[in-house]
């Protein structure tokens, strides 16, 4: 990792001198001016049907958002009228558990009597009142004696009937107000998920309705830097050349920079981890595997600032866009220009070579403001 960084650290340097004194193009020709004055045209129709895209998706999004606005008036009703529920719901269960209370007070006051007259009838065994008729040999005292034993049984089964009643009932409340309760819990759950389900939609519809907004105003301002670029260039091919050859901004080419050539990217931008040894290294660039010799092209037109052997880049080229941006070129097994040269667009830039760890790749590096940038967010996606 440390001679990663003092790489990194050394190529920084190598920038900075190309920055001061990185030599004068020659004149060009307007025969490049006129190429590039086409490109720049053909690149701001591009961005003026993508910001008509951008916009019709604008509606179709504020068109959903409406949507989801009535929506979730809806489910403020229905919320409503859930709160509403669930108010009877509450009322109802504080006036079960009144009754449950009623019951278990009833239950309490019958227990004693209930059992006192089951150890009776527990006493008299299995004869039960049958042993209390035959006490008597009296004719006229069984009489009165049957009538009495008669009341006794039925006062005991209407005590032990109403106990039943009242201990069915006291179960049956138990069970509505769980029921109650599970239903509530229920509808509460349900509205809160169905007002947190709304309103993360009512936010993402919003925060895709800015980010539309931020891409349409910087497919505008790419327009208007291609438009000054364009004026620039037809005054080149109106009037005598000039010694500054005419250039076109980079920035409005973001995502349509051609590839520097075909292949797979075998290293990405950024921080990786070697998995084997836990050592940590930061990418400024992404390594592009190809064959060794294949042509590395320009992904866009600029001068040469640099082109030579870098530690740890093999042949290293830099190539100066303007405005703060380079694309680098690294372990190319030779170039085909030197310091000064002027590049167009898909001009060959050198040919690819072998990376220090074996096999062959291109390293490919952006930097746009003098910061290295992730390349894949500038490259065409489709190649």
């Amino acid at each position: 990792m440390a001679k990663r960084s003092s790489e990194g650290a050394a190529l920084l340097i190598v920038l900075c001198l190309c920055v001061c004194g990185s030599p004068a193009g020659g004149q060009t020709p307007s025969e490049d001016a006129k190429l590039l004055s086409a490109r720049a045209t053909q690149r701001i129709k591009s961005l003026q049907a993508e910001a008509d895209r951008l916009a019709a998706q604008a509606r179709s999004v504020f068109g959903d958002l409406r949507k989801l606005e009535i929506e979730r008036a809806i489910k403020r009703e229905e919320l409503s009228q859930a709160d509403a529920a669930l108010a009877a719901v509450t009322a109802s269960r504080a006036d079960a558990a009144r009754r449950l209370e009623a019951l278990e007070a009833t239950r309490v006051a019958e227990t004693p009597g209930v059992a006192n007259r089951l150890v009776e009838l527990a006493k008299r065994g299995r004869g039960g009142y049958v042993k209390l008729l035959l006490a008597s040999d009296d004719v006229r005292a069984f009489g009165r004696l049957s009538r009495g034993v008669a009341a006794v049984a039925e006062l005991d089964r209407v005590r032990l009937e109403t106990h039943r009643r009242t201990l069915n009932a006291e179960r049956a409340v138990v069970a509505e107000i769980e029921r109650q309760r599970l239903a509530t819990v229920a509808s509460q759950k349900a509205a809160a998920s169905a007002r947190t389900a709304l309103d993360s939609a009512v936010a993402s519809r919003n925060r895709l309705i800015e980010e539309l907004d931020q891409r349409r105003d910087l497919a505008a301002q790419y327009v208007s830097e291609l438009q000054a670029a364009q004026l620039t260039l037809e005054r080149t091919i109106s009037s005598a050349p000039s010694g500054a050859p005419p250039t076109l901004p980079i920035g409005p080419f973001r995502g349509d920079l051609d590839w520097p050539i075909a292949g797979q990217v075998s290293a990405a931008f950024g921080r990786s981890t070697n998995g084997r040894f836990g050592t940590s290294i930061v990418r400024n660039g992404i390594e592009i595997a190809g064959p060794e010799g294949t042509t590395v092209r320009a992904v866009h037109e600029g001068t040469v600032a640099y082109a030579a052997p870098f530690a740890g880049f093999g042949i290293l080229v830099i190539v100066d866009h303007g405005d703060g941006a380079y694309s680098l070129y690294g372990h190319l097994a030779e170039t085909f220009h030197a310091a000064g040269a002027r590049l167009r667009r898909g001009e060959a830039v050198g040919t690819v070579g072998l990376v220090p760890t074996g096999g062959a790749a291109l390293y490919f590096e952006l930097r746009i403001d003098g910061r290295p940038v992730d390349p894949l967010q500038w490259l065409r996606r489709s190649r």
